[in-house]
């Protein structure tokens, strides 16, 4: 797994067209919450850094996918 680190960015939230516009609200809306789990599990399971950053990578990039996936159907039904 490839860690993540503050130099380098979390791939960027993709959606369909009609909810592009959305996208940079709930990017950040995603950047709070995997930002609060992740600091949680560093505290209550004492993780490392890396292992802070791989579990914020982990989480960002599932999280976005379940946005997308889960949006796609809509954008097929209105085509």
């Amino acid at each position: 797994m490839t860690t993540f680190t503050r130099k380098t960015r979390p791939r960027p939230l993709e959606l369909t067209e009609p909810f592009e516009d959305l996208s940079g609200l709930i990017a950040g809306d995603l950047r709070v919450i995997v930002g609060a789990l992740t600091q949680r599990a560093g505290e209550r399971r004492l993780l490392s850094p890396r292992q802070q950053e791989q579990l914020r990578r982990t989480l960002w990039e599932n999280l976005s996918n379940a946005i997308t996936e889960a949006l796609e159907p809509l954008d097929v039904e209105r085509q």
